[in-house]
């Protein structure tokens, strides 16, 4: 026979026992680690340098890189990028040490040079003999237009009357039409009448290549 108060007694312990039993094994899940290294971690505490703790690193990468080829692939020495590719315009920094204030208001104009004697020659006489094809006055002004002859343009109405001594007579009607309309926009009168003057000078030497000058 077993007294009542031992079996109360002996309830209370082991229900004592089996709380702590309870309490311990939730502390030891809760409880240090230790690394690769030998540290001893808290559990939960993610290491630095492990594979999901450089997964998680919310530093910047710049500087470093992505891992990623350069230019999308087309990158290189003397390559431009991938095609297609569209860069942003530099914007201008006005705390830059180079910075001029002059340079936002810049307008930038093309510079044709004037043609000199020898590219005065080389430029018109193609025109002009394309001219004997196709007969249009208006594509040979607005071709003259577009080059620089500065103080050559008392010579075009030379080289036009030059080559047309040359070719047929139906050339020397069509120059004669062409000096025509070329008076007044790309040639001025005095222009012409400068042009007649050294045709008179050279008439000698045109003579050689085209004996009916003086009668044409």
């Amino acid at each position: 026979w077993i007294p009542a108060t031992s079996i109360t007694e002996a309830k209370i312990n082991a229900k004592a026992k089996r709380r702590l039993r309870k309490n311990s094994s939730r502390d030891s899940g809760r409880g240090d680690s230790v690394s690769d290294n030998g540290e001893t971690l808290k559990i939960g505490v993610v290491v630095p340098t492990s594979p999901k703790g450089k997964l998680l690193d919310r530093r910047s990468r710049s500087g470093k890189g992505r891992g990623l080829p350069k230019k999308g692939g087309a990158g290189g020495k003397g390559v431009w990028g991938t095609p297609g590719q569209v860069y942003d315009v530099e914007e201008v920094d006005i705390k830059d040490p180079n910075y001029d204030d002059d340079q936002e208001n810049c307008v930038y104009e093309t510079v044709v040079l004037p043609l000199d004697e020898r590219a005065f020659e080389k430029t018109l006489t193609p025109i002009i003999q394309e001219y004997f094809e196709h007969g249009d006055t208006n594509e040979v002004s607005e071709m003259l237009k577009d080059l620089n002859l500065g103080e050559m343009k008392y010579s075009v109405p030379v080289l036009a009357v030059s080559l047309a001594l040359e070719g047929k007579a139906s050339h020397r009607e069509m120059t004669s039409k062409l000096i025509s309309d070329l008076c007044g926009t790309v040639v001025s009168k005095s222009d012409v009448e400068k042009s007649f003057d050294r045709l008179l000078k050279e008439l000698p030497e045109l003579v050689l290549d085209s004996p009916r000058a003086p009668q044409v």
